[in-house]
């Protein structure tokens, strides 16, 4: 009885704290989109720029990417690597879930001091347009670390209420037992030199990954633990580097088109693009095949999550096509294609990101972004083709062109939104950070005016749910940047650089090399992670090569895409089954199909830069 009370207790005092993080949260979302777009109607229709609107932005925004990262530890979803874990018995898989919450717990214990350090550094320095202290903006980092402190103990302690205190307790005994094996062997590493980059960046990264550790938790770690045992260097750099990696004002653009994602969805934008192109191609054999790469191809990148685009679209198609015949397993063996394929569709956030570490024009990459998924997208198509040809369509009705038509008029709105978030880019109306508030005003005023569909009440949980997916995006850039910086500071960037530009065959063996080393990282990191960890040390090779900069992101990301949804450790395909309530073995025969499709349309994104760069 008394377990039951206090565990009651806990459960009430964790609901009240979350409540107290996700509405700051979500107005912060909001306040971040009235400050942007304000600055864009400021400087554009009325020629009188906002000076401070960009500041006011990047501190805002920091808080967001804090308590967002706090939302997602509560929820438990930030990224992380499960097909492994998933394979065990249920004894041996509560272990591991008793280790990755123990293991985020020493991350924060561990961090705690170098952020305050940080935070209380940064008290001296004013920033420049609002003059104020900068402690208003560093503070974000030492408060959202403690709130995801209080968490992971909360959770802790209402395991330990129930009858699973056994795996907590092991898991706690084995996690402090390895850091003070580590912490004892400090002096060791001192003469192990490169040796000490595959124990921390291979051996504690990898492990912690393959454990089932959140993957920002898995790098900080690694990071923490290289720099503090094999370095002099002081542990509020840590901090530092994470500030830098979240706090990128292009990265607004995370929480702004997540959000965006949602209101496609939500106003029926989504719906009618799918309606518009189902009743142009429905009659034609593998028809609603073709539709699902055509509407992913819409809708892709919008949205920030692969899963929110799949989740979109899939229930509106996948009834139908199980009338017509279609087999479960093949219906999401191409749904996960599909979601490989339309990676380098704008606005990407992998593009983003991109645009973010290497300095690369994001305008440039969405041109670019275009017909590399367009070519894979035909390559689909023609295993679609090969697989339909004998569909019976005697009982399927062909819309009238009266019909179509209609349609195409209702879709039309919702079918201009990717056409005018590229052009407000690429004509200069807004910045890539900016433009996501004018396709919301935009979305807003299509599902209000136009749709007359806009739950207000879906409102506030969708800003919960955009500060949630947005810090854990942020907090694995903020974690994989310090990784990153340490990893360049050890000299792994110069010898890798002169690896890698001493392979045999020149730029081809390169984009060769590229496409193998960036599937197995997206399987294991997914895309934004990777990114952010190789970028910096591998685009500037690509240069010294000859290879085009955007071409080589295409490459790169559409590599990632196929590591990211091909079975068996590629978590976008697990999503895929999920969303499509299909047990992930019928689907794993009929991708290898869609698979060497998209790997071979790759290839020949790599063999032909042109299709990469021709309009730029």
């Amino acid at each position: 009885m008394a377990h039951e009370l206090r565990g009651g207790t806990l459960a009430r005092l964790e609901r009240a704290l979350g409540w107290a993080v996700e509405v700051p949260a979500a107005l912060l979302v909001l306040v971040d989109i009235a400050v942007l777009f304000a600055g864009v109607v400021s400087r554009y229709v009325l020629h009188d720029p906002l000076l401070w609107s960009d500041e006011l932005a990047s501190i805002l925004f920091l808080w967001l990417a804090m308590l967002g990262a706090v939302v997602a530890l509560r929820r438990g979803e930030h990224m992380r690597m499960t097909a492994l874990v998933s394979q065990l018995g249920a004894q041996r898989r509560a272990l591991l879930e008793a280790v990755a919450t123990v293991a985020c717990l020493a991350f924060l214990a561990l961090l705690a001091w170098p952020s305050w350090d940080y935070a209380s550094e940064e008290l001296a320095i004013t920033t420049p347009a609002l003059e104020i202290s900068n402690l208003w903006r560093a503070a974000a980092l030492p408060v959202g670390i403690a709130l995801m402190t209080a968490f992971t103990l909360l959770r802790l302690v209402r395991h330990g209420d129930s009858k699973s205190i056994k795996p907590v307790l092991q898991a706690a005994a084995l996690i402090a037992a390895i850091v003070a094996a580590f912490w004892l062997a400090a002096p060791l590493f001192a003469n192990l030199g490169k040796a000490n980059l595959l124990i921390f960046f291979v051996g504690v990264a990898g492990g912690c990954v393959l454990a089932g550790i959140p993957i920002g938790f898995g790098f900080g770690l690694a990071t923490f633990g290289y720099l503090a045992l094999t370095t002099t260097t002081p542990l509020p750099v840590i901090v530092g580097r994470m500030d830098e990696g979240m706090s990128h004002l292009i990265l607004l653009a995370v929480p702004l088109f997540v959000f965006l994602g949602l209101l496609i969805e939500m106003t029926g934008m989504a719906r009618a693009m799918i309606a518009f192109l189902a009743a142009l191609l429905g009659h034609v054999k593998g028809g609603l095949s073709y539709v699902l790469i055509g509407a992913m191809y819409l809708v892709s990148g919008i949205s920030g999550s692969k899963a929110a685009d799949m989740a979109a679209i899939a229930p509106a198609l996948f009834p139908e096509m199980k009338q017509r015949g279609a087999k479960p397993g093949d219906l999401v063996a191409l749904l996960a294609a599909t979601g490989a394929q339309t990676e380098t569709v704008p606005p990407s956030l992998v593009l983003i990101t991109i645009g973010s570490v290497t300095g690369i024009s994001i305008a440039a990459l969405f041109t670019g972004g275009l017909l590399p998924a367009l070519v894979l997208g035909v390559m689909l198509c023609g295993v679609v083709w090969s697989r339909y040809r004998h569909e019976d369509l005697s009982q399927v009705r062909r819309a009238p062109r009266a019909e179509v038509l209609k349609l195409f008029v209702i879709a039309l709105p919702a079918l201009a939104l990717p056409f005018v978030i590229r052009a407000a880019v690429v004509q200069g109306v807004a910045t890539a950070t900016e433009v996501s508030t004018i396709g919301i005003a935009y979305s807003v005023l299509a599902g209000l005016l136009l749709y007359r569909q806009f739950d207000w009440k879906r409102v506030g949980p969708m800003l919960v749910e955009t500060a949630s997916l947005s810090g854990a995006i942020l907090f694995i850039i903020g974690t994989a940047t310090a990784m990153a910086w340490g990893l360049t500071q050890s000299g792994f960037s110069r010898w890798l650089a002169q690896i890698m530009g001493s392979l045999p065959g020149g730029a081809p063996m390169f984009l060769a090399v590229s496409i193998a080393a960036f599937v197995v990282l997206g399987s294991v990191l997914e895309g934004i992670p990777a990114i952010v960890l190789f970028g910096p040390l591998l685009f500037p090779i690509a240069r010294q090569l000859g290879v085009h900069e955007v071409h080589y992101a295409m490459v790169v990301v559409l590599s990632m895409g196929l590591g990211l949804f091909a079975p068996p450790l590629g978590v976008g395909y697990y999503a895929a089954c999920a969303i499509g309530r299909v047990n992930p073995d019928e689907g794993m025969r009929p991708i290898l199909g869609y698979m060497l499709a998209l790997l071979i349309g790759t290839a020949v994104v790599a063999a032909v830069p042109w299709i990469s760069i021709g309009f730029l």
